[in-house]
């Protein structure tokens, strides 16, 4: 499975690369390769009254693109910018389930934001557990109530942090049969 990592507005390259070797460790047959050029941080989608950005319009613009490029077979798109759901005040990422999209805000995710010291490992984690998150899906993947699997809501980021970087043994299973059959459909 070929998997592009894209920036929506400015995200530091570095943050990129790291989630593609994430990626690479955690998902089997994957390859993750960072698109150079970034899509823009699309301005319709920001709410002026709640100061964030809706996650569904540009999960939107993403798909769009993703279906203009094909080159790949999912897009995880990142965002250093606040975030919503319709339902939520707040997410951390979204994806269409199943689809070929998925979209994860790091703004959430420093641990200065909640007004800690800068942790680099802390915050690469975090990246890490929700862009595989996001990723499970996309390839159907629905939360799973074992608070330790990767696919475990986050209400907070005290469950971001609690729950593992790995799949549980069920989501795992669920996971490799959908990245097997990427390949065999048309």
């Amino acid at each position: 499975m070929k998997v592009g990592i894209v920036a929506v507005g400015h995200v530091a390259p570095e943050v990129l690369s790291r989630i593609a070797v994430g990626l690479e460790r955690i998902l089997p047959d994957t390859l993750a390769t960072v698109i150079d050029a970034p899509l823009d941080l699309p301005v319709s989608a920001f709410d002026r009254r709640r100061n964030q950005y809706s996650s569904k319009q540009i999960l939107d613009k993403i798909l769009k693109y993703q279906e203009r490029k094909g080159l790949v077979d999912r897009v995880l798109a990142v965002i250093d910018a606040d975030i919503y759901s319709s339902e939520l005040a707040y997410v951390f990422g979204e994806a269409f389930t199943p689809g070929k999209v998925a979209l994860v805000s790091l703004w959430r995710l420093k641990p200065e934001f909640y007004g800690a010291d800068d942790d680099l490992s802390l915050y690469a984690l975090r990246v890490l557990k929700e862009s595989i998150h996001e990723m499970g899906h996309t390839f159907g993947l629905e939360h799973c109530p074992r608070s330790f699997c990767v696919m475990f809501f986050s209400n907070s980021i005290f469950d971001t942090d609690k729950k593992q970087s790995l799949f549980c043994d069920q989501c795992s299973l669920q996971a490799s049969i959908a990245i097997t059959n990427i390949g065999n459909v048309p």
